[in-house]
């Protein structure tokens, strides 16, 4: 028991980077389900590559790196949204357009530099073990938001993953509550990348939530299993890198996606009366 213990009870970097971590394996659980539910994995993707520029130009400027992130999630956002309304291209062109050009306007950023030797590592990686009070009160105050925002759009969220035009129907606005939806994956992001890095962000936001889509019917209960199965990731994880000395935002997002395969086969290899016995 002491291996699976003592790293967490005799090292405080340890506990506040547990505690960090299952902060964000719930509020990309909650996120995570909508996301996968509403077919929004790639505007994810680009969303968490696409902060790369804003945090560089941050840290350029020795101001936080998670206002440059919001500015670059600000950007992207407000950019798709440009393109689709003003143009003929469809949302994924515009997403695919912004993706790879904020990316690569990072990669110049940094590239001009040469003050991102350590930075960029924590930037594109995270830094899990070395987070701090201010930074886990954060990540608190985020998912918070993020848990209360879910609570209050539910019906019109659950609607619009289902059936948009229905959300019409009931009142709701389409445009205004898709814009919500973005906002959370926005700020899910923005925060995250302290904890594991811009490039595994949407590892934690994808991995957990399709395992629960495999496990549940309800959108309650597959949230529930997102933020169980995260959470489990994020403490074998963090055990891994300790006791092996591997990268631990590397490692949790690894266990995450692997948890996910493991699901996958399980659920793959029940007998077919079985699988339709469970459907009645």
């Amino acid at each position: 028991m002491e291996w699976f213990i003592n790293p967490f009870i005799q090292n405080g970097f340890m506990l506040r980077a547990l505690a960090a971590g299952v902060l964000v394996s719930i509020s990309a659980a909650i996120v995570g389900t909508f996301m996968v539910l509403r077919g929004l994995a790639f505007i994810g993707d680009a969303l968490s590559h696409g902060v790369l520029p804003g945090i560089a130009a941050a840290l350029l400027l020795n101001i936080p790196g998670i206002l440059g992130a919001a500015v670059g999630a600000a950007v992207m956002i407000g950019g798709i949204s440009l393109i689709t309304q003003r143009s003929r291209l469809s949302a994924d062109t515009a997403i695919g357009l912004l993706f790879v050009g904020m990316l690569a306007l990072g990669v110049v950023i940094v590239s001009r530099s040469t003050a991102f030797t350590g930075d960029l590592v924590a930037i594109l990686f995270g830094e899990v073990l070395g987070i701090g009070q201010s930074a886990l009160l954060i990540q608190l105050a985020a998912t918070a938001v993020v848990a209360a925002t879910a609570v209050l759009c539910y019906r019109p969220f659950l609607l619009l993953c289902y059936n948009p035009e229905q959300a019409q129907v009931a009142g709701f606005s389409v445009r205004l509550y898709h814009n919500i939806m973005l906002a959370l994956i926005a700020l899910t992001v923005i925060v995250s990348f302290q904890t594991v890095g811009t490039l595994l962000v949407f590892g934690m936001l994808l991995a957990p939530a399709a395992a629960g889509a495999l496990l549940a019917r309800r959108i309650g209960t597959m949230m529930l299993w997102a933020a169980g199965l995260g959470a489990a990731a994020v403490y074998a994880g963090l055990l891994f890198s300790y006791h092996f000395n591997t990268a631990a935002g590397s490692t949790i997002v690894l266990v995450a996606t692997l948890i996910f395969f493991a699901v996958f086969f399980a659920r793959s290899a029940r007998p077919a009366h079985t699988a339709e016995a469970a459907q009645r």
